[in-house]
C-alpha cells in the first residue's frame, strides 16, 4: 500500500486555534492522530512548523508524518485557517 492510500485511510483531526476558545476543527473526535497549530503560523509549512514546535500532533506520529508527506496536512490546515 502506498503512503498516499494509507493517509486517506488514516483518520486525522485538525485544529486551528484563532485565539484560546476559537478554534476551526475538522476531522472524527476518534482520530488516529490530531494536528494543532495556531492560526498566526498556519500559512508556514506544516513539516518546519513541527519541528520547530509550532505544529503539535498527539496520537500516531506514523499518521502525522505521512499526511505531512502528501500534503494533507499543508491544505487542511490552509482550508481552516481561512475561514470567513
Amino acid at each position: 500500500m502506498s503512503a498516499k492510500q494509507e493517509a486517506t485511510e488514516a483518520r486525522v483531526q485538525y485544529r486551528v486555534q484563532f485565539s484560546k476558545n476559537d478554534e476551526a476543527v475538522s476531522g472524527p473526535d476518534d482520530a488516529d492522530a490530531i494536528v494543532r497549530i495556531a492560526s498566526k503560523d498556519a500559512g508556514s509549512d506544516p513539516t518546519l512548523a513541527f519541528m520547530q514546535g509550532k505544529l503539535k500532533s498527539e496520537g500516531s506520529t506514523g499518521v502525522l508524518f505521512r499526511v505531512l508527506m502528501t500534503g494533507e496536512a499543508a491544505s487542511e490546515i490552509n482550508r481552516l485557517a481561512s475561514r470567513p
